[in-house]
């Protein structure tokens, strides 16, 4: 009768190559997925293992082969429902192909983002998908050469060519403008997060989504004969809370705006929120449409129109793309610029007479 492992010990390869009948040789390469291995020898080297409770290991395994199945998430806010959706669909396409993701969150902040790269780095990750905080892409350049795959998701960098998965975020806005334009609406206001109009041409580091949008914005606006597009445009809404305040702003005006558009759907709880303490009933006192789908939009009164991303596809997209760079693809960079939706609802109406 085959041995199996000394009382109160772990099972070992060598264990389960006796229980099986074949070579330890044999039985690490059925259990570590690498090298020749015929069907009949495999099975019985993994019923062996089934029966002794056998648990490879990772580490012994990752020096063997190279990799650690494992890739990492770099996004900006998990709090934001478009990451979490996005989230998921890296997980869902990497767990099916094998894979665990390590999932972090920036904050928006570089510092943090440069950290977090360091660290999943030193755990030997297969490869990275990250949503940028900054233009600055030096650790992801030294990441890259230092054989690691990188893909950027929902955020572009000008100077840094790997396959990126976003929407066309400047074609979804400018549809938006459009609608409220066509509904009869010149006061058109944005309240974004994205960096101001002077804060740019300062040469301030900002993330592409956000300037995408702010200039969708204001080439549909400026297209419309609106002159001055950039009068009611409010920037630096990082939070629920600094968009409320912006948005209080835009209605304490003389000639408030009678429509507006929220740059994700965080900003659109502080803008929802400042709406309705100040009086003012959606959409005959103002009209409002959002960007990203949040469960929320659609439950509350008036559910609110949004511009909705495919959250889930992107985050499978990016995956996809990472997994084919570990597993060797050399084809140039891909851009893969995913269509939103417009989800019309009951936030919109044509301007309130007096205005």
């Amino acid at each position: 009768m085959s041995r199996g492992p000394a009382s109160g010990s772990s099972p070992t390869i060598p264990d389960v190559a006796r229980r099986a009948g074949v070579s330890t040789a044999t039985a690490a390469r059925a259990l570590g997925g690498y090298g020749a291995v015929s069907a009949a020898a495999r099975e019985a080297v993994l019923a062996a293992a089934e029966e002794l409770g056998y648990r490879r290991n990772e580490l012994a395994r990752s020096m063997i082969t190279g990799r650690t199945n494992t890739i990492g998430l770099v996004i900006a806010d998990i709090e934001n429902p478009f990451f979490a959706g996005a989230a998921r669909g890296v997980s869902d396409a990497a767990r099916e192909a094998g894979y665990e993701v390590v999932l972090t969150n920036t904050d928006e902040d570089p510092d943090a983002e440069r950290s977090i790269v360091r660290v999943l780095l030193s755990k030997r990750i297969d490869g990275l998908i990250v949503a940028p905080t900054s233009p600055d892409a030096e650790h992801l350049v030294a990441a890259r050469q230092a054989g690691c795959p990188v893909v950027l998701l929902d955020r572009r960098l000008e100077d840094f060519a790997v396959d990126t998965v976003l929407v066309d975020n400047v074609a979804a806005v400018r549809d938006v403008v459009d609608r409220l334009v066509g509904a009869g609406h010149r006061r058109v206001a944005m309240v974004t997060g994205a960096l101001s109009y002077e804060e740019r041409r300062a040469g301030l580091p900002g993330i592409s989504t956000g300037q995408d949008r702010v200039d969708g914005f204001l080439t549909a606006l400026a297209d419309a004969g609106i002159a001055e597009p950039t009068t009611y445009l409010r920037t630096g809404a990082h939070s629920p809370e600094q968009a409320c305040a912006l948005t209080e702003e835009l209605i304490a005006l003389p000639d408030r705006p009678t429509a507006v558009f929220a740059s994700n759907s965080r900003v659109a709880l502080g803008v929802l929120k400042a709406i309705r303490e100040a009086g003012l009933e959606v959409p005959r006192g103002i009209s409002m449409v959002g960007f990203d789908d949040a469960d929320w939009t659609s439950v509350v009164t008036p559910p609110i129109s949004v511009v909705a991303q495919p959250a889930h596809a992107l985050g499978r997209q990016a995956a996809e793309l990472l997994l084919a760079r570990i597993s060797g693809d050399e084809e140039p960079p891909r851009l893969h610029m995913m269509a939103t939706n417009f989800l019309s609802r009951a936030s919109v109406a044509p301007p309130p007479p007096e205005s």
